[in-house]
């Protein structure tokens, strides 16, 4: 693409609003900003769109909404009249220009013929996941950019099973948004004509309602939440986001009575003023919540992302300090606590299953071991558990219980097909609630999980590298490695190398190779000899390139020395290329 022709054509094209071209003269004197704005079109990837709000073809703005709009209605016209009747449910978080993006999108597959639903305010992604499998309708989106800084958006495509939508889906679409002649080729609908036709339908209450009284249904407990609720105390934050209504509402009516609110942050907050991060992987964004809790010496602190599919929980240790858990701890806690609760009522079906990525914890699959439970494992992204839930459960003659990926993303229940924050948060709010009644933390939970089935512990080093240089540098440090292909990591030898582009797993000793019966990505993931492992593979949402790491030992002080060492040794090596 040449960027300054494309600039120019939207600076002096009357399609484009008054506001959008101001922003654009005040760069006229900067070359290598419009080349970033506009040196491609923003790519509709694995979920959808995701990028900086603001003017150009490689930002999100209400233009590279409607065109994605638009190929999303072509790809659904092409299904049928059946298809558009069924029509397209839209929600949206509480990020910048978010309830604009929805309205546009909204126009658009009204102006396609397309049937509309839009929530009526600001909901958390899961229920749209909900919302598709509860209206039938073909598709689904959410403008959102999950845990992202403030400066971006996105807008992420579900299919009709309320899964994120598929790999086929995802580049059948891609090729009706580059068909379009040019971005001003779009058909667009009034909203309130819209409404007025009944295209446009406006929905809250009714899915919120069905919704709730769903997640109630995976409640394994009650009787011990009856037992401890006068006296157990959980501090919310939604961060700024979406999920304060649905996460308050689902923890009251099953019975918790203590409830605090974090006031700074109750409210949707599109600047999230009082974090660096909305994200609840990291403990800053829990500083207001952890004061609240000693003051009022608390239980339990939950916290989700904007868009409430991300769950961060803070217990307290041995030592009385607040410490933030990984997604693979509240994972592993989460599934031991399922898979027990149905063995100890005879509810745990013979052809269960549950679902890792391959980054997330390898305790996951000891824990399924233990209770006969079979482990699929698959690429990162939830997408992909929810393709498995499709396919072995829907379609297969297997049982969903749980999924859970190492970014605090999880789900039990068949009725939503994504991560689901407000499910996560009433089971694990119950599952605190089961360890009190035993006279127990959830932190002295899990160092009982671990004297169980051994000291786990992984961590994730991200590195960001922006703008068009970024990218370029990311996937030569890929391509480096497949070159090189390095057999130890400066004293960590390498046992096995699976790469997931060329779908084969390489054993380095014996020279035997193994087909990998996933789809094709960009990963590479090093099994090392002393039972470790580390994977690398570029961010599938944002402008970074991340390293996962795993070790296992028979302690805690042992699995974090080696962890250590892990890290050090792998840094020497993959920090010169991130230099160079």
């Amino acid at each position: 693409m040449d960027a300054h022709k494309a600039y120019r054509f939207w600076l002096e094209n009357s399609y484009f609003d008054e506001a959008t071209r101001d922003e654009l003269k005040g760069i006229m004197d900067n070359p290598k900003e419009i080349e970033e704005r506009f040196y491609k079109d923003l790519e509709f990837g694995t979920g959808g769109l995701r990028g900086i709000i603001g003017a150009g073809t490689n930002r999100m703005n209400k233009y590279t909404v409607r065109k994605a709009s638009q190929g999303l209605a072509n790809y659904i016209a092409k299904q049928g009249e059946n298809a558009k009747k069924k029509g397209i449910v839209i929600a949206y978080d509480s990020r910048h220009k978010s309830s604009e993006f929805a309205l546009e999108a909204a126009r658009v597959f009204a102006g396609n013929g397309i049937t509309t639903y839009l929530f009526d305010e600001l909901r958390p992604t899961p229920e749209l996941s909900f919302a598709v499998r509860f209206l039938k309708t073909a598709a689904g989106v959410v403008i959102t950019a999950s845990h992202n800084p403030k400066e971006y958006n996105g807008y992420k495509v579900y299919g009709e099973d309320g899964a994120q939508l598929s790999l086929e889906g995802t580049n059948a679409i891609f090729k009706e948004i580059n068909a379009i002649p040019d971005i001003t080729n779009v058909n667009l609908m009034d909203v309130e004509e819209a409404k007025k036709r009944g295209i446009l339908k406006i929905i809250g209450k009714e899915v919120d309602d069905e919704y709730i009284s769903r997640i109630k249904t995976l409640s394994l407990n009650s009787e011990v939440i009856k037992r401890v609720s006068d006296s157990f105390k959980i501090i919310y934050t939604p961060l700024h986001g979406t999920g304060n209504k649905l996460v308050r509402r689902i923890l009251s009516e099953i019975g918790f009575k203590n409830i605090i609110p974090v006031k700074e942050q109750e409210n949707p907050d599109p600047e999230f003023s009082t974090v660096k991060s909305p994200n609840p992987e990291e403990k800053s964004a829990f500083s207001i919540a952890i004061e609240l809790a000693r003051k009022e010496d608390v239980d339990l602190i939950i916290g989700t992302d904007p868009d409430c599919d991300r769950v961060g929980v803070v217990v307290r240790n041995l030592d009385g300090e607040y410490i933030i858990l990984t997604g693979n701890q509240t994972g592993c806690l989460l599934m031991d606590y399922i898979l027990s609760q149905k063995k100890l009522k005879g509810a745990l079906p013979e052809n269960a299953f549950v679902v890792k990525t391959i980054v997330t914890t390898e305790l996951g699959r000891v824990i399924a071991d233990h209770y006969g439970v079979e482990m699929i494992e698959v690429l990162t992204g939830f997408k992909f558990i929810g393709e498995k839930i499709k396919e072995e459960d829907e379609f297969g003659n297997k049982k969903f219980l749980f999924g859970f990926e190492e970014s605090y993303g999880y789900l039990a229940g068949t009725f939503s097909r994504d991560k689901d924050g407000i499910v996560a948060s009433m089971l694990i709010a119950e599952m605190a609630a089961f360890y009190k009644a035993k006279g127990m933390s959830l932190y002295e939970g899990l160092q009982e999980l671990y004297r169980k089935y051994g000291y786990a512990l992984e961590s994730v080093s991200s590195f960001a590298l922006e703008g068009k240089e970024g990218i370029e540098k990311i996937n030569g440090i890929m391509r480096k490695l497949r070159e090189t292909k390095p057999v130890s990591f400066n004293g960590n030898v390498v046992a096995a190398v699976r790469d997931y582009m060329a779908r084969e797993r390489y054993e380095i000793g014996t020279g035997i190779r193994q087909a990998l019966n996933l789809p094709r990505s960009n990963v590479l993931y090093y099994e090392m000899k002393d039972g470790a492992w580390f994977c690398i593979r570029p961010s599938g949402t944002e402008p970074k390139i991340k390293i996962y790491f795993g070790v296992s030992s028979d302690s805690e002080s042992g699995a974090s020395n080696e962890l250590k060492k892990l890290q050090n040794n792998v840094f020497n090596v993959i920090g010169d290329m991130l230099k160079s």
